[in-house]
């Protein structure tokens, strides 16, 4: 009789526990639903080595790429900065595969040598003429990665609050993103990250818009929701799960970039810092425009795009000497 008990607890346990999960996984794709319907895509897609990359591209002139950070997506650029960029250029923004509305193919690890592949495969399927590429954050680790692997591929490198070194010391808010295991990954993705993203996602913004406030409409027009998606969640921890297996490597090799180079840097950012991220790639870079924002945090995009856009045009004008439009 008490083995007979037991069984039942077990059972009784397994079922509440199924039904937990198949609460979250409904919960999950009612929200997955609304933000598909309220935030369709933006732009354009093209098939890229199995990964469908979604992608805007705006203006006529030599081409300017535009590579986001962790888990952003191509409105942190088309929304804040590319209104006032002005004239002269072709801007390109993209979902990094399987960000935003990308897709990551099947077995991609997510490293940033198998990132620096896709998005120069990306280039010279639309014809992208040796563009500059700019890359916040953990797009900045992208784009370091093409600088140095794909050295013919590109005219410049512009690197905004970039993640240019490892970091020793993790955030504790950042702890749980960082989830090694696959499986786990995909089961958080398709159950929790959704309504967790939903309650506590602008508690997260105002940390990384720190010290001045994220914008408003930063959930809606600047793409925010798109991030609740169970595939933009898993490519999200995957990134950061793996970047720190290149990212040593590749900053052993910076000084062999040569292209015209420039790391604009938020002197308030107080996500990473300009001692470990900064300041060593002016020493390794040789002819780096170094631009610490005194009043700028981690997001200097949204902040002081008028800033950023004039620094990203001055990188322009040398990499492209004798290319730029009126």
């Amino acid at each position: 009789m008490l083995l007979t008990a037991l069984l039942w607890l077990l059972a009784a346990l397994a079922l509440a526990g199924l039904a937990v999960v198949g609460f979250f996984v409904f919960k999950t794709w009612r929200i997955v639903a609304w933000v598909e319907r309220t935030m369709p895509p933006a732009g354009k897609f093209v098939d890229i080595k199995g990964n469908r990359i979604h992608y805007v591209d705006v203006g006529e002139g030599p081409p300017i790429v535009f590579l986001h950070g962790l888990g952003a997506q191509l409105h942190h650029f088309t929304h804040p900065l590319f209104k006032v960029f002005g004239p002269g250029y072709r801007l390109i923004a993209l979902d990094r595969p399987g960000s935003g509305y990308s897709t990551r193919a099947r077995g991609s690890t997510g490293r940033l040598p198998e990132q620096a592949d896709i998005i120069c495969a990306f280039m010279e399927k639309l014809g992208l003429e040796k563009p500059v590429i700019v890359g916040h954050s953990l797009g900045g680790s992208v784009a370091l990665a093409i600088a140095v692997e794909h050295p013919e591929a590109i005219s410049g490198l512009v690197l905004l609050a970039a993640l240019t070194h490892k970091e020793v010391d993790l955030r504790p808010e950042f702890k749980a993103l960082f989830v090694s295991s696959p499986l786990k990954r995909f089961v958080l993705a398709h159950t929790v990250s959704a309504p967790a993203g939903l309650k506590y996602g602008m508690k997260t913004m105002a940390l990384i818009f720190a010290p001045h406030p994220p914008p408003e409409n930063y959930m809606t027009e600047n793409g925010g929701y798109i991030g609740l998606r169970p595939s933009h969640y898993y490519a999200s921890a995957t990134d950061f799960a793996v970047i720190e297996m290149d990212l040593p490597r590749l900053s052993e090799r910076y000084s062999e970039i040569k292209v015209p180079s420039g790391l604009l840097f938020g002197g308030v950012d107080p996500i990473i810092r300009l001692e470990v991220q900064g300041t060593p790639v002016k020493q390794k870079i040789e002819g780096l425009d170094l631009e610490i924002a005194e009043n700028l945090g981690h997001m200097p995009q949204f902040i002081g795009p008028e800033q950023v856009a004039a620094f990203v045009r001055r990188i322009a004008e040398r990499a492209f000497a004798g290319r730029v439009s009126a």
